[in-house]
């Protein structure tokens, strides 16, 4: 079993499954972790499956609020998880292909916080390497080949909401030039078969022309030229979305608008048993 698959078993004994009502009550039951979390189950697979098939229809909300309320102590969930944002939306992903039942409720709307309020930027970590050179650090070396290949997978894996985009860097004495073209390339380099597109260098003339209100002189001095690499842009609210949405083809009971209005807890333990959610459409 996957380190990650064992800590989702631990989590979801120390915690336990959470049953909603509509009317904001709450039902409790021991917890319990599901017979399916099993390293190998063909729950990637099936899920893969669904996603690829034009067919596929998520489930409604109707349908979403029917399976937590059914949860109960003989058919509990194994994990609640508070809120839909990409975080959220990507625990309860990953933990519904792992063989878990999953319910996710979030008080607002699915990317309606931190999610939907970032720079929509999927980079790699250009700084990152520009420490690990000059500070001989191979852990941030490490951190740049893990958001190299991050920014790979979720390009490919979403190419309708993500893309490569251009950022252009100006440079106005000719040391900055050597020293940006230069670290760029072992950008690229780094990069290997995650790169998007080559980097390269653009006369002041020629990015005047791509970028007509780009300044042309800084701190008294002329344009030199600009260098340009390619990071990832992507539609950042749209994605968490999917997130969501795919969550719900994989079994998970995912629904918005549903607020944690408290926690109920053991008298004994202390542990934590229950919740009251409150369905704030209705």
């Amino acid at each position: 079993m996957s380190a990650t698959a064992t800590r989702l078993r631990r989590f979801a004994v120390a915690t336990a499954a959470i049953a909603v009502t509509a009317g904001g009550g709450a039902i409790l039951f021991p917890p319990s972790v599901s017979a399916n979390d099993r390293a190998g189950g063909p729950a990637v697979e099936s899920v893969r499956q669904m996603i690829n098939d034009p067919k596929a229809i998520i489930p409604s909300r109707s349908v979403q609020e029917s399976a937590l309320i059914s949860a109960s102590s003989a058919n509990p969930l194994d994990i609640l998880v508070v809120g839909g944002g990409a975080t959220g939306c990507g625990v309860a992903l990953d933990a519904a292909t792992r063989g878990l039942r999953v319910g996710l409720v979030e008080r607002e709307d699915f990317s309606s916080g931190t999610s939907s309020r970032s720079t929509k930027l999927i980079h790699g970590g250009v700084r990152y390497l520009e420490k690990a050179v000059f500070n001989l650090d191979y852990g941030q070396l490490k951190l740049v080949f893990h958001a190299l290949e991050e920014r790979k997978q979720v390009i490919e894996n979403a190419p309708h909401l993500c893309h490569a985009l251009p950022c252009m860097t100006p440079c106005f004495d000719w040391f900055e030039v050597v020293y940006y073209w230069m670290g760029l390339k072992l950008y690229d380099l780094v990069a290997g078969r995650r790169l998007l597109h080559l980097s390269r260098y653009y006369s002041a003339q020629e990015s005047i022309e791509l970028f007509p209100t780009l300044a042309r002189k800084g701190n008294n001095k002329n344009l030199r030229g600009t260098v340009v690499y390619y990071d990832g842009q992507m539609n950042d609210s749209r994605l968490n979305v999917g997130l969501a949405c795919t969550a719900a083809l994989a079994g998970a009971a995912v629904l918005n608008h549903a607020e944690v209005v408290s926690f109920l807890k053991d008298e004994a333990t202390g542990r934590i048993i229950g919740a009251r959610i409150r369905n704030n459409l209705s």
